[in-house]
């Protein structure tokens, strides 16, 4: 029997085409015949079984066979926003680990101790979409260009907000207990800042503006070890039937 093969398709009931990408790796790649069986993956919470009926080096064109939702297995959404770090390959390794746990938006801040100040969305978007086909993820997370930190406080959030940081003289709250001390059914912003930490300053403005300061615990962590502790606490949290 032939593995199944899954692909993105945003526009999958709209269409009866693969995107270019992924046609050429059906194509090229996989070498998919007409009559082979595929999974169509929407990004919107749909999965699309669907069979090839035409296919060359750089189209594949199908027909829809049966189509299932699939709703997400948490409740909310889960907004992780961090400085990147300057070894890109570090955020690409936490981009592609957040997707597989599940979350739904992903932003990055300019802070003032922040050693990466670009991050090209393209090559995270394509991560992005290769992890959630890995791990069948029925919904596409959301990747926002980077903005000013206080630009982003500024911005209206709704839901729960926090900041990790390592000050003391901020009182903390542990972001577990307070994640599960109740069934939360509103969204969650996590903010997670540079190796060099969020300034003194960033974080005042950040409680100003309805942030709580939290502990990720007793350990002090790397960036991407800081962002993907903070979105697994927060998918245990919010999923459903727990």
């Amino acid at each position: 029997m032939k593995e199944v093969r899954y692909f993105y398709a945003p526009a999958a009931l709209t269409t009866n085409e693969l995107p270019s990408e992924e046609a050429a790796h059906a194509s090229k790649v996989l070498r998919l015949q007409p009559g082979d069986e595929v999974v169509l993956i929407d990004g919107k919470g749909s999965f699309h079984q669907a069979e090839i009926v035409n296919i060359t080096k750089s189209r594949c064109e199908y027909q829809i066979t049966h189509s299932q939702e699939y709703p997400k297995t948490w409740n909310s959404n889960i907004h992780l926003a961090i400085a990147p770090t300057k070894n890109i390959d570090r955020i690409e390794w936490l981009t592609e680990k957040i997707t597989e746990i599940g979350f739904d938006k992903l932003s990055f801040l300019n802070c003032r101790f922040s050693e990466r100040r670009v991050v090209k969305n393209e090559r995270l978007e394509r991560i992005i979409v290769s992890a959630a086909k890995q791990s069948r993820k029925s919904w596409m997370p959301q990747l926002n260009e980077m903005v000013s930190f206080k630009d982003f406080i500024s911005m209206p959030h709704k839901g729960l907000k926090f900041i990790a940081h390592c000050y003391e003289q901020f009182p903390k709250v542990d972001l577990c207990s307070t994640l599960n001390s109740e069934k939360i059914q509103e969204d969650v912003l996590i903010l997670v800042g540079p190796e060099g930490d969020f300034s003194v300053d960033e974080v005042d403005l950040a409680l100003k503006n309805g942030f709580q300061s939290i502990s990720l615990g007793e350990n002090r962590l790397r960036t991407e070890t800081a962002g993907l502790v903070a979105v697994t606490i927060a998918q245990f949290a919010l999923r459903k039937n727990k």
